[in-house]
């Protein structure tokens, strides 16, 4: 299986910044993409952003220009760096990856446990 551990979430004035990060472990073969996605209160939950193995990202356009995911794949980690944040970004923020496991022929998804972000007016 493949395990995601997020870290970075907390309580911020609107305005400010938070970084999350990603780590993904376990008996992964292959990723093929991993970002964030965000699920707030009575709502679904939406994509965030998300970087596939070739380095191309995608966002939602409520945060283009606002938030920006980085990697570092040797270490299988993710970065959302979350800058200019607004009341609207509280949500609770899950880390997901498409990845590929040893045992198995198929690529398949995976997500985080989440991570709290709280952006006060």
């Amino acid at each position: 299986q493949v395990q995601l551990v997020e870290s970075g979430g907390g309580l911020v004035p609107a305005g400010g910044s938070l970084r999350l990060s990603c780590t993904a472990s376990g008996q992964i073969s292959g990723i093929s993409s991993m970002g964030w996605y965000r699920q707030a209160p009575g709502k679904q939950r939406e994509l965030v952003a998300s970087i596939t193995a070739g380095g191309m990202a995608t966002y939602a356009d409520s945060v283009k220009g606002r938030f920006t995911i980085t990697r570092d794949t040797a270490k299988n980690s993710r970065y959302l760096q979350m800058n200019s944040l607004k009341p609207d970004d509280t949500a609770v923020y899950y880390c997901h990856a498409f990845a590929l496991i040893y045992s198995a022929t198929r690529y398949d998804h995976y997500w985080g446990q989440g991570t709290q972000v709280t952006v006060s007016s």
